[in-house]
């Protein structure tokens, strides 16, 4: 899961995505990371860790990281969450089978596909609701895809 700065969507996607995860004991694992450094090692933005508390979604240990090329040879799907994230990944892309593995994360919803997550730090806590039930929703799809391979 990618987004900017890793404190907003992209954390808060993982901790979903990991919850599905779980609740369907799918043998798979997630994790998040930012494009740019301007948060390294710091905790997700409060009001993405209140909102993840509201629905049962604990994220309270995530801490930032920096997306790398090698996360390449880590990961085999790399979720973003818009065309600005998309393009940051795809700078660092190797190969074609790299290219392959980047998605827009609402992609997972068919007539959805190039919907773009929007970024909620600068928005009231409605822009949070809003972007944690398009999450929820993309997030249920790709678990339903990992519990299909």
């Amino acid at each position: 899961m990618v987004c900017l700065g890793n404190i907003c969507r992209s954390p808060l996607a993982e901790g979903i995505m990991q919850q599905k995860i779980n609740a369907r004991s799918l043998n798979a694992e997630t994790y998040s990371s930012g494009t740019s450094n301007y948060h390294i090692s710091e905790p997700a933005d409060p009001r993405t860790i209140a909102i993840a508390r509201r629905h049962g979604v604990d994220i309270t240990t995530h801490r930032v990281t920096q997306f790398k090329a090698d996360d390449f040879d880590k990961y085999d799907m790399i979720f973003v969450m818009d065309n600005s994230n998309m393009k940051s990944v795809l700078r660092l892309a190797r190969t074609e089978s790299d290219y392959k593995k980047v998605r827009l994360i609402m992609s997972a919803i068919s007539d959805r596909k190039s919907m773009e997550v929007p970024d909620p730090y600068y928005s009231d806590k409605e822009g949070f609701e809003l972007v944690y039930n398009m999450l929820d929703e993309a997030c249920e799809k790709i678990a339903d895809e990992l519990e299909n391979l």
